[in-house]
Protein backbone atom coordinates (compact mmCIF):
# COMPACT_ATOMS: atom_id res chain seq x y z
CA UNK A 1 0.00 0.00 0.00
CA UNK A 2 1.10 3.37 -1.23
CA UNK A 3 1.40 6.11 1.37
CA UNK A 4 -0.03 9.35 0.80
CA UNK A 5 2.62 12.23 0.28
CA UNK A 6 2.16 15.16 2.56
CA UNK A 7 0.55 17.07 -0.37
CA UNK A 8 -2.06 14.38 -1.93
CA UNK A 9 -3.01 13.62 2.32
CA UNK A 10 -3.57 17.86 1.98
CA UNK A 11 -5.20 17.76 -1.08
CA UNK A 12 -7.67 14.22 -0.06
CA UNK A 13 -8.82 16.45 3.07
CA UNK A 14 -10.20 19.78 1.62
CA UNK A 15 -11.10 17.80 -1.80
CA UNK A 16 -14.80 17.20 -0.38
CA UNK A 17 -15.32 20.63 0.40
CA UNK A 18 -13.81 21.75 -2.88
CA UNK A 19 -16.56 19.24 -4.87
CA UNK A 20 -19.46 20.47 -2.62
CA UNK A 21 -18.87 24.44 -3.28
CA UNK A 22 -18.28 23.66 -7.47
CA UNK A 23 -21.96 23.94 -8.08
CA UNK A 24 -22.20 27.67 -7.15
CA UNK A 25 -19.17 28.29 -9.21
CA UNK A 26 -19.44 30.63 -12.14
CA UNK A 27 -18.19 29.93 -15.88
CA UNK A 28 -17.99 26.35 -17.89
CA UNK A 29 -14.24 26.02 -17.19
CA UNK A 30 -13.56 27.26 -13.63
CA UNK A 31 -15.54 24.75 -11.71
CA UNK A 32 -13.21 21.90 -13.03
CA UNK A 33 -10.76 23.33 -10.61
CA UNK A 34 -12.71 22.13 -8.22
CA UNK A 35 -13.42 18.34 -9.20
CA UNK A 36 -10.65 17.46 -10.65
CA UNK A 37 -7.98 16.51 -9.05
CA UNK A 38 -4.88 17.67 -11.43
CA UNK A 39 -6.72 21.05 -11.52
CA UNK A 40 -7.49 20.66 -7.63
CA UNK A 41 -3.66 20.62 -7.12
CA UNK A 42 -3.31 23.85 -9.05
CA UNK A 43 -5.94 25.39 -6.92
CA UNK A 44 -4.67 25.06 -3.83
CA UNK A 45 -1.06 25.78 -4.64
CA UNK A 46 -2.55 28.67 -5.57
CA UNK A 47 -4.01 29.63 -2.78
CA UNK A 48 -1.15 28.26 -0.03
CA UNK A 49 1.47 30.05 -2.46
CA UNK A 50 -0.76 33.11 -2.12
CA UNK A 51 -1.26 33.40 1.63
CA UNK A 52 2.78 32.71 2.42
CA UNK A 53 3.73 35.58 -0.23
CA UNK A 54 1.84 38.32 0.66
CA UNK A 55 2.99 38.21 4.09
CA UNK A 56 6.38 37.53 3.17
CA UNK A 57 5.58 40.76 0.47
CA UNK A 58 4.73 43.33 3.12
CA UNK A 59 7.93 42.81 4.85
CA UNK A 60 9.89 43.21 1.92
CA UNK A 61 8.23 46.14 0.75
CA UNK A 62 9.35 47.77 4.69
CA UNK A 63 12.70 46.87 3.83
CA UNK A 64 13.06 48.15 0.44
CA UNK A 65 13.45 44.30 -0.77
CA UNK A 66 10.69 44.32 -3.38
CA UNK A 67 13.56 43.84 -5.99
CA UNK A 68 14.83 40.39 -4.79
CA UNK A 69 11.75 38.35 -5.55
CA UNK A 70 12.10 39.32 -9.34
CA UNK A 71 16.01 38.11 -8.61
CA UNK A 72 15.65 35.10 -7.51
CA UNK A 73 13.03 34.24 -9.92
CA UNK A 74 15.11 34.30 -12.23
CA UNK A 75 18.17 32.54 -10.18
CA UNK A 76 15.54 29.91 -9.86
CA UNK A 77 14.72 29.83 -13.97
CA UNK A 78 18.69 29.02 -13.99
CA UNK A 79 18.28 25.93 -11.49
CA UNK A 80 15.50 24.65 -13.61
CA UNK A 81 16.90 24.81 -16.98
CA UNK A 82 20.17 23.00 -15.00
CA UNK A 83 17.52 20.19 -13.67
CA UNK A 84 15.83 19.76 -16.81
CA UNK A 85 18.98 19.24 -18.54
CA UNK A 86 20.43 16.73 -16.41
CA UNK A 87 17.03 14.75 -16.53
CA UNK A 88 15.56 15.65 -13.25
CA UNK A 89 12.36 14.24 -11.53
CA UNK A 90 11.64 17.43 -10.27
CA UNK A 91 13.36 20.38 -11.55
CA UNK A 92 12.10 22.35 -8.91
CA UNK A 93 14.69 21.19 -6.13
CA UNK A 94 17.51 22.30 -8.50
CA UNK A 95 15.47 25.79 -8.27
CA UNK A 96 15.24 25.47 -4.45
CA UNK A 97 18.99 24.84 -3.86
CA UNK A 98 20.15 27.59 -6.65
CA UNK A 99 17.92 29.91 -4.92
CA UNK A 100 18.67 29.58 -1.76
CA UNK A 101 22.53 29.31 -2.49
CA UNK A 102 21.90 33.03 -4.00
CA UNK A 103 19.64 34.27 -1.43
CA UNK A 104 22.25 33.68 1.22
CA UNK A 105 25.17 34.72 -0.87
CA UNK A 106 23.55 38.15 -1.66
CA UNK A 107 22.78 38.58 2.06
CA UNK A 108 26.24 37.94 2.69
CA UNK A 109 27.74 40.22 0.33
CA UNK A 110 25.35 43.37 1.48
CA UNK A 111 25.69 42.55 5.44
CA UNK A 112 29.52 42.98 4.86
CA UNK A 113 29.43 45.57 2.72
CA UNK A 114 31.38 44.33 -0.35
CA UNK A 115 28.28 44.64 -2.88
CA UNK A 116 25.46 46.82 -2.60
CA UNK A 117 21.53 44.72 -2.16
CA UNK A 118 20.81 46.26 -5.59
CA UNK A 119 23.68 45.26 -7.40
CA UNK A 120 24.19 41.91 -6.22
CA UNK A 121 20.66 41.11 -6.88
CA UNK A 122 21.27 42.24 -10.37
CA UNK A 123 24.60 40.51 -10.90
CA UNK A 124 22.62 36.99 -9.48
CA UNK A 125 19.63 37.11 -11.65
CA UNK A 126 21.01 38.26 -15.08
CA UNK A 127 23.80 35.45 -14.63
CA UNK A 128 22.00 32.89 -13.83
CA UNK A 129 19.01 33.72 -16.44
CA UNK A 130 22.27 33.20 -18.94
CA UNK A 131 23.35 30.30 -17.33
CA UNK A 132 20.52 28.68 -17.51
CA UNK A 133 19.40 29.69 -21.40
CA UNK A 134 22.97 28.58 -22.09
CA UNK A 135 21.94 25.13 -20.07
CA UNK A 136 19.06 24.29 -22.49
CA UNK A 137 21.16 24.87 -25.57
CA UNK A 138 23.93 23.00 -25.28
CA UNK A 139 25.15 19.49 -26.28
CA UNK A 140 28.28 18.29 -24.13
CA UNK A 141 29.52 15.31 -22.46
CA UNK A 142 32.13 15.67 -19.56
CA UNK A 143 33.32 13.84 -17.16
CA UNK A 144 33.63 14.39 -13.19
CA UNK A 145 35.53 12.91 -10.90
CA UNK A 146 33.50 10.80 -8.14
CA UNK A 147 30.31 11.51 -10.22
CA UNK A 148 31.54 9.96 -13.75
CA UNK A 149 30.15 10.52 -17.02
CA UNK A 150 27.70 13.88 -17.58
CA UNK A 151 25.94 13.82 -20.83
CA UNK A 152 23.83 17.43 -21.80
CA UNK A 153 21.21 17.28 -24.80
CA UNK A 154 19.61 20.23 -26.27
CA UNK A 155 16.70 20.77 -24.71
CA UNK A 156 15.74 24.14 -26.34
CA UNK A 157 12.25 26.34 -25.12
CA UNK A 158 10.05 23.18 -25.00
CA UNK A 159 6.53 23.55 -23.42
CA UNK A 160 7.78 22.27 -20.33
CA UNK A 161 10.44 25.08 -19.98
CA UNK A 162 7.68 27.74 -20.96
CA UNK A 163 5.58 26.52 -18.21
CA UNK A 164 8.09 27.92 -15.94
CA UNK A 165 8.49 30.74 -17.17
CA UNK A 166 5.04 31.63 -17.40
CA UNK A 167 3.38 29.29 -15.08
CA UNK A 168 0.94 26.24 -15.40
CA UNK A 169 -1.82 25.18 -13.16
CA UNK A 170 -2.58 22.39 -15.42
CA UNK A 171 0.37 20.25 -15.23
CA UNK A 172 1.44 20.58 -11.52
CA UNK A 173 2.45 17.15 -10.16
CA UNK A 174 2.37 15.48 -7.25
CA UNK A 175 5.56 15.77 -6.54
CA UNK A 176 5.34 19.64 -7.17
CA UNK A 177 2.43 19.77 -4.65
CA UNK A 178 4.44 18.34 -2.27
CA UNK A 179 7.51 20.69 -2.48
CA UNK A 180 5.37 23.59 -2.36
CA UNK A 181 2.98 22.37 0.31
CA UNK A 182 5.97 21.77 2.62
CA UNK A 183 7.54 25.05 1.34
CA UNK A 184 4.23 27.24 2.45
CA UNK A 185 3.91 24.93 5.97
CA UNK A 186 7.26 25.88 6.86
CA UNK A 187 8.02 29.38 5.72
CA UNK A 188 4.28 30.61 7.19
CA UNK A 189 5.01 28.56 10.60
CA UNK A 190 8.56 30.43 10.76
CA UNK A 191 7.04 33.73 9.74
CA UNK A 192 4.01 34.08 12.18
CA UNK A 193 6.68 32.79 15.20
CA UNK A 194 8.91 35.27 14.10
CA UNK A 195 7.18 38.18 12.81
CA UNK A 196 7.66 40.88 15.61
CA UNK A 197 11.33 39.89 15.46
CA UNK A 198 11.16 40.86 11.44
CA UNK A 199 9.37 43.98 12.52
CA UNK A 200 11.41 45.12 14.86
CA UNK A 201 14.55 44.70 12.53
CA UNK A 202 12.73 46.02 9.61
CA UNK A 203 12.02 49.38 11.33
CA UNK A 204 15.10 49.62 13.00
CA UNK A 205 17.78 47.13 12.99
CA UNK A 206 19.99 49.15 14.64
CA UNK A 207 17.67 49.23 17.96
CA UNK A 208 17.02 45.52 17.56
CA UNK A 209 20.60 44.78 17.80
CA UNK A 210 20.26 46.68 21.05
CA UNK A 211 17.73 44.53 22.20
CA UNK A 212 19.50 41.66 21.41
CA UNK A 213 17.56 40.39 18.60
CA UNK A 214 20.17 38.25 16.70
CA UNK A 215 19.89 40.69 13.50
CA UNK A 216 22.49 38.84 11.15
CA UNK A 217 21.00 35.36 11.88
CA UNK A 218 17.48 36.77 11.38
CA UNK A 219 18.40 38.72 8.51
CA UNK A 220 20.01 35.33 7.01
CA UNK A 221 16.88 33.23 7.36
CA UNK A 222 14.52 35.40 6.15
CA UNK A 223 16.84 35.66 3.00
CA UNK A 224 16.44 31.45 2.34
CA UNK A 225 12.90 31.93 3.18
CA UNK A 226 12.43 34.45 0.58
CA UNK A 227 14.44 32.16 -1.94
CA UNK A 228 12.16 28.72 -0.81
CA UNK A 229 9.03 31.20 -1.51
CA UNK A 230 9.92 32.39 -4.96
CA UNK A 231 10.46 28.89 -5.62
CA UNK A 232 7.14 27.39 -5.01
CA UNK A 233 5.71 30.30 -6.73
CA UNK A 234 7.58 29.36 -10.38
CA UNK A 235 5.23 26.64 -11.32
CA UNK A 236 1.88 28.69 -10.20
CA UNK A 237 2.63 31.91 -11.68
CA UNK A 238 6.20 31.85 -13.66
CA UNK A 239 9.68 32.86 -13.16
CA UNK A 240 9.28 36.23 -14.77
CA UNK A 241 5.61 37.14 -12.92
CA UNK A 242 6.59 36.75 -9.40
CA UNK A 243 6.41 39.54 -8.44
CA UNK A 244 2.73 39.80 -9.20
CA UNK A 245 2.12 37.88 -6.17
CA UNK A 246 5.05 38.93 -3.74
CA UNK A 247 4.72 42.67 -4.29
CA UNK A 248 1.49 43.99 -6.03
CA UNK A 249 -0.90 42.53 -3.29
CA UNK A 250 1.53 44.22 -0.55
CA UNK A 251 1.82 47.47 -2.28
CA UNK A 252 -1.90 47.97 -2.61
CA UNK A 253 -2.39 47.37 1.21
CA UNK A 254 -0.36 49.50 1.69
CA UNK A 255 -1.90 52.11 0.04
CA UNK A 256 -5.48 51.41 2.65
CA UNK A 257 -4.19 49.65 5.76
CA UNK A 258 -3.41 52.36 8.26
CA UNK A 259 -1.46 49.84 10.43
CA UNK A 260 1.20 46.73 10.32
CA UNK A 261 -1.76 44.41 11.22
CA UNK A 262 -4.14 46.01 8.54
CA UNK A 263 -1.77 45.32 6.04
CA UNK A 264 -0.89 42.05 6.48
CA UNK A 265 -5.05 41.33 6.36
CA UNK A 266 -5.40 43.46 2.58
CA UNK A 267 -2.67 41.71 1.46
CA UNK A 268 -4.27 38.60 1.79
CA UNK A 269 -7.35 39.84 0.43
CA UNK A 270 -5.85 41.23 -2.68
CA UNK A 271 -3.61 38.18 -2.87
CA UNK A 272 -6.50 36.25 -2.61
CA UNK A 273 -8.79 38.03 -5.07
CA UNK A 274 -6.24 38.18 -7.47
CA UNK A 275 -5.48 34.62 -7.74
CA UNK A 276 -8.96 33.32 -7.71
CA UNK A 277 -10.26 36.02 -10.04
CA UNK A 278 -7.12 35.18 -12.40
CA UNK A 279 -7.89 31.62 -12.48
CA UNK A 280 -11.29 32.03 -13.20
CA UNK A 281 -10.88 34.32 -16.03
CA UNK A 282 -7.51 32.26 -17.27
CA UNK A 283 -9.73 29.20 -17.36
CA UNK A 284 -12.65 31.12 -19.08
CA UNK A 285 -10.63 32.78 -22.11
CA UNK A 286 -7.77 30.75 -22.04
CA UNK A 287 -5.26 32.88 -21.30
CA UNK A 288 -2.81 30.87 -19.21
CA UNK A 289 -1.43 32.11 -15.54
CA UNK A 290 0.15 35.49 -16.51
CA UNK A 291 -3.95 36.62 -16.10
CA UNK A 292 -3.48 36.34 -12.47
CA UNK A 293 -0.83 38.94 -12.53
CA UNK A 294 -2.89 40.97 -14.75
CA UNK A 295 -5.23 41.39 -12.67
CA UNK A 296 -3.43 41.75 -9.17
CA UNK A 297 -1.61 45.03 -11.69
CA UNK A 298 -5.42 46.38 -12.13
CA UNK A 299 -6.65 45.81 -8.45
CA UNK A 300 -3.35 47.93 -8.02
CA UNK A 301 -3.88 50.59 -10.06
CA UNK A 302 -8.09 50.54 -9.32
CA UNK A 303 -7.23 51.28 -5.39
CA UNK A 304 -4.32 53.92 -6.12
CA UNK A 305 -6.69 55.73 -8.91
CA UNK A 306 -9.27 55.28 -5.96
CA UNK A 307 -7.26 56.89 -3.44
CA UNK A 308 -6.27 59.88 -5.61
CA UNK A 309 -9.70 60.80 -6.46
CA UNK A 310 -11.08 60.35 -3.08
CA UNK A 311 -8.19 63.09 -1.82
CA UNK A 312 -8.39 65.12 -4.61
CA UNK A 313 -12.10 65.49 -3.67
CA UNK A 314 -11.07 65.37 0.17
CA UNK A 315 -8.75 68.52 -0.30
CA UNK A 316 -11.06 70.04 -2.17
CA UNK A 317 -13.96 70.12 0.11
CA UNK A 318 -11.76 71.50 2.92
CA UNK A 319 -10.36 74.32 0.55
CA UNK A 320 -14.09 75.38 0.08
CA UNK A 321 -14.97 75.27 4.19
Amino acid sequence: MRVPSIGESFLEEIAPFLESIAPFMPGEVFPSFFTLTLLQRGLVAAVMVTVVSAFLGCFLLIRNLALIGDGLAHVSFGGIAVGIVLGATSPLWYALLFSITAAVLIHELQSRDILTGDASIAIFSTGMLAMGLVALRLEVTFYLPLIGTIELTQVGITNTVESYLYGNLYILRPIDLDLITCICLISFIVLFVLRHALLAIAVDPLAAKIQGLPVRAIGLLFSVLIAAVVTAMVKIIGALLVTALLVTPAATAQLLGRSYRECILYSQLFGLVSVILGIYLSAELDTGSSMIALVSACIFGIVAITQIVVKSILNRNQNLN
